[in-house]
């Protein structure tokens, strides 16, 4: 298979991803169909968590059995490093926006003392959008990892392990447009289809630049690095979405649609998993 067939299927296995961004165009959903996006989109991405997690310490883990303790050392911290800036960064920045869109001053035709309507409806749109910004740039991290490991499979010439890989992440993407428009339906935010399409580019490209460079360059701590920027970013956005999922009042609905989540994580990844990754 030439590199240009295999960056060609690492697009499409990061381009699944849009299958499930059209949920987000529903018009006014019920409560309940809110709150089962948001529930279902925690359960995809508490198994991302625990999957980036786990292949960004297996570097570690192999360091330590092998006693290379420089190996193990190097590599520990640079995941240390990546979930802190990931995780921390991104507080950060949620602090810098709500300074940066919050009113100066109250509204002119509001008497005094009241909020203006359309102002903490904008205002709520725009935490919507953020988080669906910061759901799209952590799996987007998580996806330029998935493409470093398609592309360095088909560099050593593990074409089947590659191809299967390219099957199995793009089942997994496919549900992970979910995750991105859940605060958006959550919110009753009606995105554009360009706002969708650019939450796909975000969240998806990765996944072909990341094979680009894979089939170049075989770098494991560089991989551990991204995988740990996107453990931060996710958990960072599963802390929001629960939050948002206390708010809505609906703890029995909420528990069996995070299950349904996970469920759909581990079914997802069944290929990958089949494939000895």
């Amino acid at each position: 298979m030439s590199s240009s067939q295999i960056a060609l299927l690492g697009a499409i296995a990061g381009l699944t991803i849009f299958l499930g961004l059209p949920v987000g165009r529903l018009r006014n959903p019920a409560p309940r169909l809110k709150a089962s996006l948001n529930a279902v989109a925690i359960g995809i991405l508490l198994f991302l968590l625990w999957d980036v997690l786990g292949q960004a310490w297996e570097p570690t883990d192999v360091a330590l059995t092998d006693k290379e303790w420089g190996k193990a050392a190097v590599s520990g911290l640079v995941l240390a490093v990546g979930l802190a800036i990931g995780l921390v960064g991104l507080v950060r920045y949620d602090r810098w926006m709500a300074r940066r869109n919050a009113p100066s001053a109250p509204p002119k035709s509001e008497g005094p003392g009241a909020a203006a309507a359309t102002e903490l409806t904008r205002t709520t749109r725009s935490a919507a959008t953020q988080l669906a910004l910061m759901i799209a740039v952590g799996i987007g991290l998580h996806n330029f990892a998935e493409g470093l490991a398609i592309g360095n499979s088909a560099a050593s010439g593990e074409i089947s392990l590659a191809v299967l890989l390219i099957i199995g992440f793009g089942l997994h993407n496919a549900t992970e447009g979910f995750g991105i428009v859940a605060p958006l339906a959550a919110d009753g935010t009606r995105p554009s289809w360009a706002m969708l399409g650019l939450l796909g580019l975000i969240g998806g490209g990765p996944t072909f630049i990341g094979t680009l460079i894979g089939e170049r360059v075989v770098n494991d701590t560089l991989s551990v690095a991204f995988l740990g920027l996107a453990a931060g970013s996710i958990l960072y956005v599963v802390i929001e979405l629960l939050a948002v999922a206390r708010r809505s009042g609906l703890k029995e609905l909420t528990t069996w649609m995070i299950l349904l989540g996970l469920l759909l994580g581990f079914a997802t990844d069944a290929i990958v998993t089949a494939a000895g990754v």
